[in-house]
């Protein structure tokens, strides 16, 4: 059996090259929550989302261009795993039950 929500995403988080330091810090752990901040002013891209920590201290980049427009708003945001130099994250509905293992 095959099953699909679109509206639950993993996507690499962009821009993380800007942001080298951020990268390393332990609020981008694996299954540590993360906020999605809205940049309607943003210059270059007003559907920009940054990907911040959970505090909103520290920003490590930005969801891809293809698919922050596609969020409503409202999701959660766990950062599942590094990569060489990047960060995968998983972007999830408001209602959905998120977590943390034992």
């Amino acid at each position: 059996m095959h099953w699909e929500d679109p509206r639950i995403l993993v996507v690499p988080a962009a821009g993380v090259s800007f942001r080298p330091e951020a990268l390393d810090d332990p609020s981008f752990d694996p299954g540590r929550r993360l906020a999605l901040v809205s940049e309607p002013e943003n210059e270059h891209d007003p559907n920009a989302v940054g990907i911040w920590n959970e505090e909103r201290t520290l920003q490590l980049g930005y969801l891809p261009r293809d698919d922050a427009p596609r969020l409503a708003g409202d999701e959660q945001a766990v950062s599942i795993w590094r990569t060489d130099g990047g960060l995968r994250v998983l972007i999830a509905p408001a209602d959905a039950w998120i977590g943390r293992p034992r």
